[in-house]
């Protein structure tokens, strides 16, 4: 069931409701009970989870061509001067 936002005309407060979507808006505020209620467009929460998705299969991932192309001495540098630098 989708949460809904209504603003109200009166109180100026913004109010979230569950709502189906086949029920009627809302016309008066749930919050003061007085004044008129308008829907109000708000963002969705979308978030891509599993694998499937561009982000998570190939999004920030070096194809093995480019990792083949790393000189392989800098490696071995890096390597043991990280272990110089623990001793």
């Amino acid at each position: 069931m989708p949460i809904y936002e209504y603003g109200c005309e009166h109180c100026g407060k913004i109010s979230e409701v569950f709502q189906s979507v086949s029920e009627k808006p809302l016309e008066k505020c749930k919050l003061c009970g007085k004044g008129p209620v308008k829907k109000l467009i708000s963002r969705s929460s979308f978030h891509l989870k599993g694998s499937g998705w561009y982000v998570t299969d190939y999004g920030g991932k070096k194809s093995s061509s480019e990792i083949s192309d790393l000189p392989k001495d800098d490696v071995s540098k890096k390597e043991t001067s990280n272990v110089e630098a623990a001793e």
